[in-house]
């Protein structure tokens, strides 16, 4: 199979995952899998909740940085993240805090890249960055935009690679900030559109509303509207693609 080949099969099931992840909770909560991790992670979530309305300052900034910290290690579960935050803290407060702290631990990510793993990065992706670097010599900031905003490759790993070749810190935070903001407009307003007394009421089969089923869908579809809309408005040369 050609790296072209594989790059899309992994394309479609990163955008299809969010979906897959809320098919997976209503069986496992038909079946009577997830019962009682359901009912623990609710309660959890609404002692959040009932906390952020006490001292919203205290809970804002320890979930920023949290945020921040996950992203930094390059944890594979800021996405989910993002949708928690959304339900617990409401869309606005959810959308500036995910923007800037997922963007904040990107760029922690990439600067312990450059500073401290380079060499292993180098020897582990040393291909792929071959690849990139002198697309990012010509149209750097374009390609990492292109990036973020349809994630053929995943985030923490575009970290990483960012990391190990020329490009300015600053340039890095505005091209990602940008790039990031639609997907995570769409990740928070998903968990925004869930109510916990709903979820704690009715079970998992309480996230089927018209609201977050139509989240789902754009979540799932997003990727390859992006992914044309970068292809129209590219360079217009030949295997300009860093990957």
């Amino acid at each position: 199979m050609s790296w072209l080949e594989k790059r899309h099969i992994g394309f479609l099931l990163g955008s299809l995952l969010p979906v897959a992840a809320i098919l997976v909770s209503l069986l496992a909560w038909w079946q009577g899998w997830a019962a009682e991790l359901w009912a623990l992670a609710l309660k959890s979530l609404q002692h959040w909740q009932a906390f952020y309305q006490n001292r919203p300052w205290s809970a804002v900034l320890i979930a920023a940085g949290a945020y921040v910290l996950i992203t930094a290690l390059s944890v594979p579960v800021a996405n989910v993240l993002s949708v928690v935050y959304g339900m617990v803290f409401g869309f606005w407060v959810a959308l500036v805090l995910v923007s800037v702290a997922s963007t904040a631990g990107a760029t922690l990510a990439m600067l312990g890249s450059r500073y401290f793993v380079a060499p292993w990065v180098r020897r582990r992706w040393g291909a792929a960055l071959q690849r990139m670097q002198p697309h990012l010599a010509q149209h750097g900031p374009w390609y990492l935009f292109s990036l973020r905003l349809a994630p053929v490759v995943p985030f923490w790993l575009v970290n990483l690679l960012v990391g190990v070749v020329p490009i300015r810190v600053w340039t890095f935070w505005w091209v990602s900030q940008l790039g990031m903001l639609p997907g995570t407009i769409l990740y928070v307003a998903t968990g925004a559109s869930l109510s916990l007394e709903r979820l704690s009421q009715q079970g998992v089969p309480g996230v089927l509303t018209p609201t977050t089923v139509l989240l789902l869908c754009l979540l799932a579809v997003f990727p390859w509207m992006a992914r044309i809309g970068i292809r129209r408005l590219g360079p217009r040369k030949e295997n300009t693609e860093p990957f």
